[in-house]
Parts: C-alpha cells; sequence; structure tokens
C-alpha cells in the first residue's frame, strides 16, 4: 500500500507554493488539481480583467509574477503557473476532483470517484471560488431578467446598455461598478453601508489586517473577507465611474425581487433587466466533512504557530491537516506565506514516528472558547517575532529552521 507524505488538494496559488515548498524540504508528496489544466481559478475569471488590475497579487515562490501589462488574466495567469510547474518538475495529477477525506488510524484517505490516496499529512488548498455565495432572497426565482455571479460574470459588453443592480459591498462590486458605469444604468445595494479606506495601505496596515482575521479562525468563528477588515479603495480603473458619481449614493437592501426588478421596505418597485451578485464566496472545504474539522462556533479553527502573524495552519481538530487559502491566508497575497508555513510544520510531522496524532475535540473546543473570549477583549499585546517584522517590512522571510 502506498502512502505519501502529504497530498496537496488544489493547484492554484496555495497549492503550488505548497508543492514548491513541500519539495524544497524533500517531503514526498502529490499534488491533485481538480482542473484540467493549469491555472486554478484564475482560467475562469472574467475577459476584462487584466493584468493591469492583478499585477502582484499571483506571484508564485522562486520567481516574479507576470509583467503589468493589458494581457488577459485569465490567460496570463494561467500561462505563468503551466511555465511554473514544468520549470520546477512539480508533482501534478489533474483532472482529479475530490470527493471526500476520511482518517484511518494514523492515515488520511483522499478518495476521487473510485481513486484513493493515503497520506500523513495533507494539505488543502481548494480557495472558494467553485464555493459562490448566492443569497437565498425572496423572490430571487421570480425575477426574470438575467442574474450572474461573480463566478459568471460575462463581461461588460454583455451587459451595454441595460439597467443593471449590482449587490454587495466587496472589492469585486466596486470592480464592477467601475467596469459598468460609463456604459450601462447601474444601481448599488449593500446590506450595510460600504466601508471606505482612507489611509494609505502599507505594510503596517496589512499586519493590521492579517491579525484581525487570523483573531477570527484561531478562535474558531468563520473567516471574515480580508476586504472587510481594509475597507474598500478606488483604483485608477474606478475613475470615470467616480466622477459619474456611481460610487455617491449606494441604496440600501431591498426587501424582495419581481418579475421585472426589486421592491424596497418603503414599496418603491425599481426595474432591472440584471441582477449581479458581487456577494463572495465561501470555502470549499465540504470534501473535509467527515474529519469533523469545524469547532463549535461554526468555523474550522487554526492552530498559531509561535505565536507567528499568518502562522495559523494547521487544524486544531486534526493536526494532520493543513488549511492553506483559509482565514488569514485566504488573500492571494497571504497564499504564498501560508504554503511556506505550511510546508515546514508537515516536514516536522513526517519526521516523527507518528505525525496522525488527533487532539480530543472536547479539549479543543474548551480552548477554543478560552481563545474567543480572549480575542473578544482585544487579546491584550503580545510579543514580536521575526515573522511580524517581516510583514511589516514587506522584506524576506526568516530562514526556516533546519529540519
Amino acid at each position: 500500500m502506498e502512502v505519501w507524505d502529504s497530498i496537496v488538494i488544489g493547484a492554484g496559488q496555495g497549492g503550488l507554493a505548497a508543492s514548491y515548498f513541500l519539495t524544497q524540504r524533500g517531503v514526498d508528496h502529490v499534488v491533485l488539481d481538480a482542473n484540467p489544466v493549469p491555472g486554478g481559478a484564475w482560467q475562469h475569471r472574467w475577459d476584462s480583467l487584466t493584468m493591469h488590475d492583478v499585477h502582484g497579487v499571483a506571484d508564485l515562490p522562486g520567481e516574479p509574477a507576470p509583467v503589468r501589462s493589458d494581457r488577459r488574466a485569465n490567460d496570463a495567469v494561467p500561462a505563468y503557473f503551466a511555465g511554473y510547474e514544468r520549470r520546477h518538475d512539480l508533482p501534478l495529477i489533474r483532472p482529479v476532483e475530490v470527493t471526500e477525506v476520511t482518517s484511518e488510524g494514523d492515515l488520511l484517505v483522499v478518495r476521487a470517484g473510485d481513486r484513493v490516496w493515503r497520506t500523513r499529512t495533507l494539505v488543502n488548498a481548494t480557495g472558494t471560488w467553485t464555493r459562490p455565495n448566492w443569497p437565498d432572497y425572496p423572490g430571487r426565482e421570480d425575477f426574470r431578467g438575467e442574474q450572474f455571479h461573480t463566478a459568471t460574470y460575462p463581461g461588460r459588453e454583455h451587459l451595454r446598455g441595460k439597467r443593471i443592480l449590482v449587490v454587495g459591498a466587496g472589492a469585486s462590486a466596486v470592480q464592477f461598478i467601475g467596469e459598468l458605469a460609463p456604459v450601462a444604468d447601474v444601481a448599488w445595494a449593500t446590506r450595510r453601508p460600504p466601508r471606505w479606506r482612507t489611509g494609505e495601505f502599507n505594510p503596517d496596515a496589512g499586519l493590521e489586517v492579517v491579525t484581525e482575521v487570523e483573531k477570527r479562525v484561531v478562535a474558531g468563528l468563520p473567516p471574515t473577507s480580508v476586504v472587510g477588515v481594509t475597507g474598500l479603495m478606488l483604483r485608477e480603473q474606478e475613475e470615470e465611474a467616480r466622477l459619474l458619481g456611481a460610487f455617491d449614493d449606494p441604496l440600501p437592501m431591498f426587501e424582495r425581487l419581481e418579475a421585472h426588478g426589486a421592491r424596497w421596505a418603503d414599496g418603491t418597485l425599481e426595474p432591472f433587466d440584471v441582477i449581479l451578485w458581487a456577494t463572495g464566496f465561501r470555502s470549499a472545504v465540504d470534501h473535509l466533512d467527515p474529519l469533523d474539522l469545524p469547532g463549535p462556533l461554526g468555523g474550522i479553527p487554526l492552530e498559531r504557530v509561535d505565536r507567528n502573524v499568518q502562522g495559523a495552519t494547521t487544524a486544531a481538530r486534526d493536526h494532520r491537516v493543513h488549511p492553506v487559502g483559509y482565514g488569514p491566508s485566504a488573500s492571494t497575497i497571504g497564499a504564498s506565506r501560508a504554503a511556506r508555513r505550511a510546508a515546514l510544520e508537515v516536514s516536522r510531522q513526517v519526521a516523527q514516528p507518528q505525525c496522525g496524532s488527533t487532539p480530543s475535540s472536547p479539549e479543543v473546543d474548551r480552548v477554543l472558547r478560552r481563545s474567543l473570549r480572549s480575542a473578544g477583549r482585544g487579546g491584550g499585546a503580545r510579543p514580536r517575532s521575526p515573522w511580524d517584522s517581516w510583514v511589516r517590512r514587506g522584506a524576506a522571510a526568516p530562514p526556516a529552521p533546519r529540519r
């Protein structure tokens, strides 16, 4: 029976970075990717998203990202990922859609249909793209116009000249409004007033954001959006829409959808041709359900490692599992750093005679509740670490301990 030291699920930025660092550490592993070709979620992005929009957020360790250009991101990034896989000889198997991961003694069993792999550890890098959040809003099935989610956005030309309602208060909503307002009649509805960022987003601000998101996952709460902490910012691409007043007066959320529009609580009915749901994504972790990783508060609690910022990549309820791209590493900018940490933890685990011991769930739950109470009080000051300094400076990571 073949047993791997580690299996990586997903070949997006987090999965490829994890494979790179595992290879550096000599960990015998394989990467399972559901897509038939390289590119992760980037190959599914809309055509109008260019490398001007995303430059610097798809970087992989050891190589620079594609240069800023007018090239479509859904073409440039997959080509970059494909070349990266070849140059570093990463052990990819595709297409493999993992359906479940179960526990078998000290081992984890990964299943994809009738195909089975066994492993001592697991790096889960499945991201969020395959789990779009479609709100179950009253009347959604009654609306006779078109409805799209960020994951199915058809592009500006398809929507030119139409009356569009953009729903959501995240970065995607702002980008869509910026793109559509010059060519269509756009309204914006949000559940809460948009939170705009007024200051510069520098390394200190980045540290603050990561720390706030990490507090939630360490405590076992479902992760919040990184943008929910950073606040919204307008780019040069949104300047024309800003001058048109597209961001000035967002509407409150409507009460229900009807056949030809949306009705608000005061009885107002506004007609729309299109509803564009920029309502985010959920973590694609359904295949991990048999492992019972979520805690009593609904999220997958992660253990802070050496008190490092963005060091939380180990599932508190099963130390064999390392979710990369969950919580503080959900941001593409944080994926490589999380992958480095996960690879370090995996290498430490496989060096031990038994790496599969799982902590008792009741004991973990008690620790998580104490952690949540501490997070609710603000947690107090905590010691600085080399990792903190690295995030603050944007410098190279401190060298990892030798095996």
